[in-house]
């Protein structure tokens, strides 16, 4: 119908762009190798970080929990959809990141859209990386609070506009690891800013939990300031293997979402197959520590041998970005390395802002040297650098 030839009008533009996406189907599990329209392809774009979504004991606690208790919930958490699986996790977690309490939500994208409007609200203030996940800006729209956005990772600018709006009710508000970039929140500063001009704070744990730190709990322990944050969130979809989003921190924080954070009142529950999953993920994460290990060891191996190439390379997470600039470009270098046999994703604007188009490297636990020196090879080759050492 004519009333809807917008949309097309907005699909040509996006190709123009070089903005259009479409869904690329990997078959099989999701671990180091996949194929993609029937050719093996070595995943370098999986936030699978320690390779436990294909873990056989991951995977046999999911089927026993399927024999036991069914496929779905049936319901919310507050009416019928809450079990026994759901229980453990949530202790498991509060455990494993030393809180009271913990509480687990079907996404992290509803988790952060859930805490942040449930918390603040008119007449409150929250202090926004400038580069934070899209879920947190969600929830910060949401929460109907004034929004003052500050420049990533630049305390001296979060300092400026805290001053200015002293004395409200705030939350400063940051990725520990932000996604698209790899680098790390300064955890130290960003707590003594808050505790001097006397707001809350909120730790996003997506990509932190079971990458960062000694044994993986995450950006507190990565700066030895276990138990100085107020509110930590994080993902069960990303390094524990499995599905859904968590909140940690006091008994009554706990109380105050299960009552007020309305994507957890009005979702349907996870099923008891994705919380025996992800239970044992995260028991797995802490009886073998090596897979964190193994996984900052694959990250200094890749940035050495990317090194050799002229190609300037540091992180400390599971995330390295290769900026490549313009759309156009990053698309071209995500092909030719697939031609290759390397899936690494492109990632383009809005994800990212204009001009800063990059090739996004996610590194498993799992992957061997000789698969990180053969992808630093290929991206130099993409690169056009000179490929000889």
């Amino acid at each position: 119908m004519k009333e809807w030839n917008w949309l097309s009008e907005e699909l040509d533009r996006l190709r123009e762009q070089e903005l259009y996406r479409t869904m690329t189907v990997l078959d099989g599990p999701q671990t180091t190798v996949v194929e993609s329209a029937g050719r093996p392809q070595w995943l370098f774009s999986s936030n699978n970080y320690l390779d436990l979504a294909n873990d056989p004991e991951v995977k046999a606690a999911a089927c026993e929990a399927l024999e036991q208790y069914g496929v779905g919930a049936g319901g919310s958490r507050l009416t019928t959809g809450s079990g026994p699986l759901h229980v453990c996790l949530e202790e498991e977690l509060a455990r494993f990141k030393g809180r009271e309490a913990a509480l687990v939500f079907n996404t992290g994208y509803m988790t952060n859209v859930g805490i942040i409007s449930a918390l603040m609200g008119r007449g409150d203030v929250i202090f926004s990386d400038q580069l934070n996940h899209a879920s947190i800006i969600d929830g910060c729209r949401l929460s109907g609070a004034e929004v003052v956005v500050y420049r990533h990772n630049d305390m001296a600018d979060l300092e400026a506009k805290l001053g200015a709006y002293r004395g409200r009710k705030g939350l400063i508000v940051s990725d520990g690891v932000f996604s698209m970039d790899g680098d790390l929140v300064p955890l130290p500063q960003l707590v003594e800013l808050a505790k001097r001009y006397g707001v809350h704070t909120m730790i996003d744990e997506a990509h932190a939990t079971g990458v960062v730190g000694a044994t993986g709990r995450g950006t507190e322990e990565y700066y030895h300031m276990e138990g100085s944050v107020d509110v930590l969130m994080g993902t069960l979809s990303k390094a524990v293997g499995s599905e859904g989003g968590f909140v940690c921190g006091s008994a009554e924080l706990i109380q105050y979402l299960t009552n007020k954070a309305r994507s957890f009142i009005f979702s349907t529950a996870l099923s008891p197959v994705t919380m025996a999953a992800g239970l044992r993920g995260l028991q797995k994460i802490q009886e073998e520590p090596q897979r964190v290990a193994q996984l900052r060891d694959n990250m200094a191996f890749l940035c050495r041998e990317l090194g050799r190439y002229g190609i300037p390379a540091q992180s400390d997470s599971a995330i390295l970005p290769i900026v490549v600039g313009e759309e156009k470009q990053a698309m071209a270098a995500m092909e030719a390395l697939k031609e290759r046999g390397y899936y690494v994703s492109a990632i383009r604007y809005p994800t990212v802002a204009r001009g800063s188009a990059r090739l996004r490297v996610a590194l498993m636990s799992s992957h061997t040297r000789d698969e990180l020196a053969g992808l630093a090879q290929a991206l130099a080759c993409v690169l056009g650098r000179n490929t000889e050492r």
